[in-house]
This record gives structure tokens, sequence and C-alpha cells, in this order.
């Protein structure tokens, strides 16, 4: 039996928001930190804010860990920087359940907010149309893919094709988006067939012969899990399964459970900082 792919990496990851103005109060949470947990293993984690202040941490309801702070007095900027060390192992793909099973009520039940759509992943009659045929003779984990690729072949992936507020219905009549918008249609698709499906937000790692200790640019990524018996990882958006190069940082129903950093504050218009996300391999 051949050994399970794994790899060990560093990860910088920097954002924030310019005010136009000052800022008198902010309230925010950041979902900046991998998590521990089958297929990755957390060795070091650090969160820093800047203004500095006070933070605490907590684990949210679909299990991600969250930076919250709030800002008092004035301020311009806000920065938020996490650094990890992640060990990171492919994920193994196990057989999946029947369709029979799958049509349990207790299932349905269990899973119901992976079952629902959301305002960011309902799809109208139309572009549900063409894949309801495929529970009869695909397993679990063929119908997945078959999803991943029918979307990928009907949405374009073209970086700033869509906003971060883009929902999978104008992603889909636009037929551009990025990894956010193919994940939310791919999700939308298969909870319609009735396979329990959530949002997976994270990292990915560019699969390039890099050096170790080289520092590289890496992405902030979307994907799936769906339910076979068993959580199980799919990138639509390069049609692969979950490997040691994904970083998993949160869960959650769309992108809104999962956003990097978000909150409210009392003050002028703010524009982002952008994203920067710099990944060294340890081994």
């Amino acid at each position: 039996m051949s050994a399970v792919p794994r790899i060990g990496l560093a990860i910088r990851h920097h954002t924030g928001f310019n005010y136009d103005g000052v800022a008198k109060a902010s309230y925010n949470e950041a979902r900046m930190t991998p998590i521990t947990g089958q297929n990755q293993s957390v060795r070091q984690s650090h969160i820093s804010v800047t203004p500095v202040v006070p933070f605490y941490t907590y684990v949210d309801y679909f299990g991600t860990a969250v930076t919250a702070f709030d800002i008092q007095d004035p301020h311009s900027r806000l920065e938020v920087e996490a650094r990890s060390t992640v060990e990171s192992r492919a994920a193994v793909l196990e057989r999946p359940i029947g369709w029979s099973q799958m049509r349990e009520e207790r299932l349905a039940d269990q899973y119901s907010e992976f079952l629902s759509p959301t305002p960011r992943t309902d799809l109208s009659p139309e572009a549900l149309a063409n894949t309801s045929s495929w529970p009869g003779h695909l397993d679990i984990h063929e119908c997945a893919r078959a999803v991943g690729d029918f979307v990928r072949t009907r949405v374009e992936y073209v970086p700033g094709a869509t906003t971060v507020s883009s929902t999978a219905q104008e992603a889909w009549e636009r037929g551009e988006g990025v990894c956010q918008d193919i994940t939310h249609i791919t999700i939308g698709l298969l909870r319609a067939l009735g396979i329990p499906s959530r949002y997976v937000s994270g990292y990915l790692y560019p699969s390039t012969d890099v050096s170790g200790g080289d520092l590289v640019a890496g992405q902030s990524h979307a994907w799936v899990e769906y339910f076979s018996g068993v959580w199980t990882g799919w990138d639509p958006t390069n049609s692969v399964g979950e490997t040691e190069n994904h970083i998993i940082v949160g869960r959650g129903r769309d992108y809104d459970d999962v956003a990097p950093l978000k909150g409210i504050y009392q003050g002028p218009a703010a524009s982002s900082l952008g994203v920067v996300v710099e990944m060294s391999r340890l081994f």
C-alpha cells in the first residue's frame, strides 16, 4: 500500500480595511486560523491585530475557530494577520453509502442545514433541470464529480468576474466566476439532488515544484464537502479531490458562514486592503 501524501506548510494571511476618514468603533470576527481534523494538524497558530486590542477566541456552531475583537478608539485602518504551521495529508476516498440510505429520514433531519438552499446557493429551476436524472445511474461519488464537471462546463473560471457578494444564480447567468461561485453553484445542485453539502474555506498550496523553504504566493480557496457516509472533499474548480495541498480553515452553509474577516463599524466608507497569502513548504 502506498503512503498517503503529506506536506508541512507555514502560512501567512494578511487582510484588513482602509477607512475614508476615521472609524469611531468597530466589532470584528476573523476566521483565518486553520483547524485540526482528520487530515490536518495545526502545530502553531497566531493572530495579530492592528490597532493592538485584546481579543478572544471561540469555536463557532460549524466548528470554525473565530477570533473576535472590538476597537473603541478612533482608527483609520484595520489590519489582521494570521500565521500558522500546518501538517496536511491527502484525504482517502471511502466507499459511499447507497441512495436508499441517503434518502433515510434520519439523515434528512441530521443534515437539514446542508440540504436546504440559502440565498447564496439558490438556483433557478432551469439551472437545476439538467442533473435530476443522475442519481438513478451514478453512485454518490460519481454524482458529485459529475455535478462539479457540469458546473465547470457552464461557468468559466475568470478572476474578477464577480464580487464577494455574488450569488450562485448571478454567476450561473453570467457564465463566469471564481472558486467561490463555482462552489456555491455546485452546492446548490448537490443539495437539490438530496446530497448534504457544505462550503469549505481555506488555502490552496500551488502544485508546483517548489523547493522547501521558498516563499510562494498561495491562494484563499473554496471547495465542497458532500456527505457520502462520511464528509468527502471535492474541489470543483480544479476537478480534484481534497489533496494534501488543501488547507481547511472553516466550514458552513455558504461563504457568509466562513468569511475571513467581517464586522460592523461606525464611521465613513471602507475599502479592502486586499488579501495576501504567502506559503512556504517545511517538508
